[in-house]
């Protein structure tokens, strides 16, 4: 059945629809030999679709596992820097996973890696409307005043955030709730709070829990977990 090229990348396991369409625009994907365009449809049972040169994978059976991702470790499959990655962590997985939106090298905590694209744009996609919710350190004097600020952001640059929702925990930690996911959204709202991030541990993602899963371990999402993330499409 022919449909949009980036639903074939994506329904084969190597991305989201978003990220496909970057790679259509990247030059890295082909039809028959020929380079593709953003837009264009094909049937993957007659087609020749390649990735960087490699055919789409034959669709096998789902994955979906939660890792606790340590610092220290980039979000990706290969770096080219030379840099420790997630995909060592779940090397024992015995599928090709890929991660669902990331953290950075500093961050820790939930990160949820499947061969499952559509799967991976719902939990991603803004429409959605996912929370995600850390729990943070910082270095600095904590406040009700510095809650405020951080939750008074309404724009990071130029593009508009949902307001987070802090809370004050003991011991001065944060719990820190965003929606949108930008590039360093949490470390960037403690700076305007004047706050410097020590640990920054991502504990939720919508109805998904870290709960007691310890750092560098994985674990399978149980069928509730798989079901609330395909609710999502």
């Amino acid at each position: 059945m022919r449909q949009r090229l980036q639903k074939c990348i994506s329904e084969a396991g190597l991305a989201s629809r978003r990220a496909a369409e970057a790679m259509i625009v990247a030059g890295r994907v082909t039809v028959n030999s020929a380079p593709a365009a953003l837009g264009q449809s094909a049937d993957p049972e007659r087609d020749d679709i390649r990735v960087d040169g490699v055919p789409l994978p034959t669709v096998g059976a789902r994955v979906y596992i939660m890792l606790h991702k340590p610092r220290g470790y980039v979000t990706t499959l290969h770096d080219e820097r030379g840099r420790r990655t997630v995909a060592e962590l779940v090397s024992g997985v015995g599928a090709r996973v890929y991660p669902v939106g990331r953290l950075d090298l500093n961050s820790e905590g939930l990160l949820i890696l499947t061969n499952d694209g559509a799967a991976a744009n719902a939990l991603m996609h803004p429409s959605h409307d996912v929370a995600k919710t850390y729990l943070v350190d910082v270095s600095g004097a904590v406040s009700d005043r510095a809650a405020e600020v951080m939750r008074g952001v309404t724009e990071l640059d130029g593009d508009a955030v949902r307001p987070a929702s802090v809370e004050i925990l003991d011991g001065g930690r944060l719990s820190i709730t965003i929606w949108e996911g930008r590039n360093r959204q949490v470390r960037r709202l403690c700076e305007k709070a004047g706050l410097k991030v020590r640990r920054l541990v991502r504990v939720a993602e919508g109805e998904l829990r870290l709960g007691t899963l310890p750092p560098r371990a994985w674990r399978y999402l149980s069928r509730e977990e798989v079901a609330y993330i395909k609710s999502l499409f």
